[in-house]
């Protein structure tokens, strides 16, 4: 298997087929039976012309046509399980896909996400995937065609050999120029699917954005910037689709070509006398039967196009370089919760020096958002310093990996999704298990949301908690946090949307839940910073004070513009 910087779309399309080998080797073998069992039957005709019909055998007719109904028995049960196998291997390589894309996509390491918006990356994880895993049926769908193209060849060769060569050169050659022919289509299906993408993932972040798009009155300026995406989506599908026609006539009219050649051999064969009346049945329905496989690998051509170019757009993402690099260090046991950062630069951060004790409750106040964000960053990992060190324990962080961090230390942001569940089912998303929610629920104030919801904790929450208000989600997001009983919990301006009575009460809660771990609160609310053990303050990317935050606000200006503006 290629490494993920090495990997390309034909190693996915490679992986796709061997992942599903003994479904596909399954419906190889019975498609190989169907297309034997659709040779048999122009043979068995030409046998009951010269066997039964011309000499007026009534019973070699009943015998023949008993082996006729036995062929199609046989025929129809190949097909049915055949296409049960295909169907399946098709399935699983696509579900095996889409697992491995959203495992990449939520690798701790991240970096997948780099420069897509959520719905290219849906699109990627199903419209992608379904038209690589669609290539398994192709390729059974190959096989069987050409074993069927293979056994008619030979079968005219022992009819007569001009007949044989006939369909032996031929096929090599409509081959080549179905797959010169789909070169085009190839090329534009990934544009197709490129455009496709965009515009889900346009439409995606409208939607998500709704709410404030009807309140600045934007909605003319959104429909337009969809509707111009959706134009080129539709000319980049108009495009494919006109390649993938120019591409299955061409390919048609040379399989008719090719067909019209058997066929007008074979009659003069029979005219010469040197083929029986029989023989020429039998050889004018294998031309019409070769008509199937040779559609069938015009199918298989296009469906390989489209599954090249959307294998292509899998390994990108499959590809793109991790953010961070993972480590190998072990954390230290037990996590203490001792945080240091040494000379840390990172965007707007410049040589930043701090010590955390362990089991410290520390405010974090930054008079720039921007570097607020650059400080989470470092602290969960999701970028590593441009210079300086940040350790846990005497551990530096570059040389743990992420998800074994995340582990001890959680960087809880302040825009966190909730997903689709119960409330209580959101709290509990990261708790260890067998564990009480309810202290987490009562110190964030989940317990006072849950009392006015029809079902209480088990109250159906939609996607992203739209069904709650602001507050009521950044309270539920709080909880969960602290449910998640970490070593380290570093929470990003979790109450802004709390209305300052409900704040202090969480503030109090904040400070006993996690009495003796250690904990950091980047924020600016003043109900917070109090309960606080001491406060850091960060102006132009440095610390220039640290200090109680009643010290802080007595002596500094700077202090009291951004916690009490």
């Amino acid at each position: 298997m290629s490494s993920p910087s090495q990997l390309s779309g034909r190693d996915v399309l490679r992986q796709a087929v061997r992942g599903q080998r003994r479904d596909v080797a399954l419906g190889a073998l019975l498609g190989s039976g169907h297309q034997l069992g659709e040779v048999m039957v122009p043979v068995v005709i030409g046998l009951v012309i010269d066997r039964a019909v011309t000499g007026s055998d009534t019973g070699a007719l009943l015998s023949w046509l008993a082996a006729l109904a036995v062929v199609y028995v046989g025929l129809a049960l190949s097909w049915r399980f055949g296409a049960w196998s295909a169907d399946r291997a098709a399935a699983q390589a696509e579900h095996t896909l889409r697992i491995t894309l959203v495992r990449r996509v939520l690798a701790p390491g991240g970096g997948a996400e780099e420069g897509r918006l959520p719905g290219a990356l849906a699109n990627i994880a199903t419209e992608d995937a379904k038209r690589v895993g669609a290539v398994s049926m192709a390729a059974m769908g190959g096989i069987s065609a050409l074993v069927g193209i293979l056994v008619g060849a030979v079968v005219l060769l022992r009819m007569s050999v001009t007949l044989g060569l006939v369909v032996l050169l031929g096929t090599p050659v409509l081959l080549w120029l179905g797959h010169l022919l789909s070169k085009p289509l190839e090329s534009r299906s990934e544009a197709e699917q490129e455009r496709a993408a965009h515009a889900s993932a346009v439409a995606a972040d409208l939607v998500a954005g709704l709410r404030i798009l009807k309140g600045i009155g934007g909605e003319a300026t959104a429909l337009a910037r969809y509707r111009t995406t959706s134009r080129d989506s539709l000319q980049a599908t108009l495009k494919a689709a006109r390649a993938q026609a120019f591409q299955s006539g061409m390919v048609l009219a040379l399989t008719g070509c090719l067909i019209a050649a058997v066929a007008l051999v074979g009659g003069r064969l029979a005219a010469q006398g040197d083929i029986s009346l029989g023989q020429l049945v039998s050889a004018v329905g294998l031309a019409v039967f070769l008509v199937g496989p040779l559609e069938t690998l015009a199918w298989v051509n296009a469906e390989l196009a489209q599954g090249r170019a959307s294998a292509t757009r899998i390994a990108e993402v499959l590809a793109a370089p991790h953010n961070v690099t993972p480590g190998t260090a072990p954390l230290a046991q037990p996590v203490r919760g001792a945080i240091r950062l040494t000379g840390v630069s990172l965007g707007g951060l410049k040589g930043l020096d701090l010590d955390i004790a362990p089991g410290e409750l520390l405010g974090v106040v930054a008079t720039d958002p921007a570097h607020a964000t650059d400080l989470l960053r470092c602290l969960a990992r999701q970028a590593d310093p441009e210079a300086g060190t940040v350790e846990l324990d005497g551990v530096p962080l570059r040389d743990l990996d992420p998800a074994e961090l995340r582990t001890a230390l959680l960087v809880a942001e302040h825009d966190a999704d909730l997903f689709e569940g119960t409330l209580r089912g959101n709290v509990t998303a990261a708790a260890p298990d067998r564990s009480d929610p309810g202290q987490a629920m009562t110190a964030a104030g989940v317990a006072q949301v849950a009392q006015t919801l029809p079902d209480g904790e088990d109250t159906a929450v939609s996607e992203r908690g739209r069904s709650l208000s602001g507050g009521q989600r950044q309270r539920v997001a709080l909880a969960r946090a602290l449910a998640a009983e970490r070593p380290v919990l570093v929470v990003h301006d979790p109450t802004t949307a709390v209305d300052t009575v409900t704040e202090a009460a969480i503030a109090t809660g904040v400070r006993e839940i996690r009495k003796g771990r250690t904990t950091v609160l980047v924020t600016t609310s003043p109900a917070l910073l109090s309960v606080t053990d001491r406060v850091v303050l960060l102006e132009d990317g440095r610390i220039t004070d640290t200090a109680p935050h009643a010290d802080l606000i007595d002596r500094h200006e700077t202090y009291r513009a951004a916690v009490l503006a």
